[in-house]
């Protein structure tokens, strides 16, 4: 048999938290057909690693690549640190259901413009990305605050029954048109006046389709124990998956406050099915927030549409110029984006090196001057926080990016390298693999990673885009064959807790 791949001469990441060993792997069409010794075997294409890492393509489990996703360039800072999938529609916002006749306002703004809100359905938007082509694959969340932008007269305060009615008729809707889950951004102003009620219900409706409930918590600046309480709360009412988005634990009063929290989340974890997910940067993005301001915070402002000479200024110095408080120089910037520096490295690390933490990069691709996570979270876990802390294995890292995602979202045949799984691939060297995305200079493409497949098909390679668009949209597991519900338990994640 010829193949239409042979990798020959791998260091060989599994995705399972196993020890690398060294072999070939095999690839016809978009599965991986075979692994070991393949001396004998001959292929359309050998392609001699010399000793170079493969590993399952990356999953970024917390994007907002809804936009970019329609776009021939903007995935290039996903697939040039290796990441194959992405889960988009987070922290409650999705293009689709929603058309907007007016400029989306923040945190719409996460996802783009106006001209990205054209999508009556999700149906329209599924349909246009699987025409065009993209090259990741993507897994769709339905944003919360979408629904309620779509169906509410003002979003202030809670939706009425006949609101949830309808949010909940949408979002069964969308899930049957392809969508994966359900998203809240709790913390941000068109859903800080929802009701818990409501949240329950639509949380329940998506578990019963199979679909993850995944969740911003609300007003974790100030209260991140009550936030993760009520997080636990509507994941013990839906009977589902819970998805807890870039846990941290922010701002100087909750510094510390990992430990604790991690602690109260894995009791829940005895009966409930928990996951959450991490960056590696001890400063966060989005839009610029007016009550963050004025609060001690070093913020960055990346952009303001009516004071663009102010961006990659500090927001301290702008008051100062102005003879402002922080507030009133926000208030002038709006609409803007910020880069806060609120996190406490040793939280970071704390929750980075629990078993059950996923990598997700959380990067906003519509700043003109976006947080270094855009371009450099993964090879950041790998060079940074595992080969040089050695804060845990290069295949423990490995796995909180590759098994531990796909076996947390049940995508299935993905996350591994295992014959008849789908080829999703990333060649990198383990000596030099790092970011190089830094605040100042943010969209530099990271060192080490060399090669990178999705579905069989060659997406990155010698530094550049192939132009090869041959990711899928991935759907969530049918309920015939079971979604995880209730609480869980991972081999693998218990070995690691081990051994950490």
């Amino acid at each position: 048999m010829t193949h239409d791949i042979i990798f020959r001469n791998a260091r060989l990441f599994i995705g399972d938290g196993s020890e690398p060993f060294s072999g070939d792997i095999a690839v016809d069409g978009d599965r991986i057909s075979e692994i070991g010794d393949l001396g004998e075997a001959r292929a359309k294409q050998e392609i001699d690693l010399e000793g170079k890492a493969l590993a399952p393509g990356f999953i970024d489990v917390h994007t907002h690549d809804d936009g970019i996703l329609l776009t021939e360039t903007g995935m290039f800072p996903k697939i040039s640190q290796g990441v194959t999938t992405v889960i988009a529609g987070n922290c409650g916002i999705s293009l689709a259901p929603l058309t907007l006749q007016t400029a989306p306002p923040p945190p719409f703004t996460l996802v783009g413009g106006q001209e990205n809100f054209r999508f009556e359905s999700m149906a329209d938007y599924v349909g246009e990305l699987e025409n065009n082509g993209i090259l990741t694959n993507a897994a769709l969340l339905v944003g919360h605050t979408t629904l309620r932008q779509r169906v509410m007269q003002s979003t202030d305060g809670a939706a009425s029954p006949d609101e949830t009615a309808l949010m909940q008729e949408q979002l069964e809707k969308a899930i049957a048109e392809g969508a994966f889950g359900l998203s809240t951004g709790l913390d941000y102003p068109p859903a800080v006046g929802s009701s818990t009620d409501e949240v329950k219900i639509l949380a329940e409706a998506t578990a019963r389709l199979g679909g993850p409930y995944v969740t911003h918590t609300r007003n974790y600046f100030e209260k991140l124990e009550e936030a993760i309480e009520e997080a636990i709360d509507i994941a013990d009412y839906s009977g589902g998956k819970l998805v807890i988005s870039h846990h941290q634990a922010t701002g100087r009063a909750n510094h510390g406050k990992s430990v604790p929290t991690l602690k109260r989340i894995d009791e829940a974890r005895e009966h409930l099915d928990i996951a959450m997910d991490v960056y590696p940067y001890a400063a966060s993005s989005t839009v610029l927030r007016l009550e963050r301001c004025d609060t001690g915070l070093r913020i960055l402002v990346t952009w303001s549409d009516p004071h663009p000479e102010m961006a990659r200024r500090e927001l301290a110095d702008i008051a100062k110029e102005w003879q402002c408080t922080e507030r009133e120089a926000g208030l002038r910037l709006l609409p803007a984006g910020a880069v806060y520096f609120q996190l406490d490295e040793q939280d970071v690390q704390t929750i980075l090196k629990h078993p059950r933490t996923m990598i997700g990069s959380d990067g906003l691709p519509h700043d003109r001057h976006p947080h270094p996570r855009l371009w450099g979270t993964f090879p950041r876990v790998l060079g940074h926080y595992a080969r040089d802390l050695g804060l845990f294995t290069l295949q423990a890292a490995v796995f909180r990016m590759t098994g531990l995602p796909a076996q947390e979202f049940g995508f299935i045949d993905r996350g591994l390298l295992k014959p008849g799984y789908f080829a999703d691939l990333v060649v990198f060297d383990p000596d030099t693999v790092l970011d190089r995305a830094t605040f100042e200079d943010p969209e530099q493409p990271a060192a080490g990673i060399e090669r990178v497949f999705v579905n069989g098909v060659s997406v990155w390679e010698g530094g550049h885009a192939t132009g090869a668009r041959p990711g899928s949209i991935l759907k969530p597991r049918p309920i015939a064959q079971g979604r995880r519900i209730g609480g869980t338990s991972c081999a693998v994640c218990d070995e690691l807790y081990k051994a950490s």
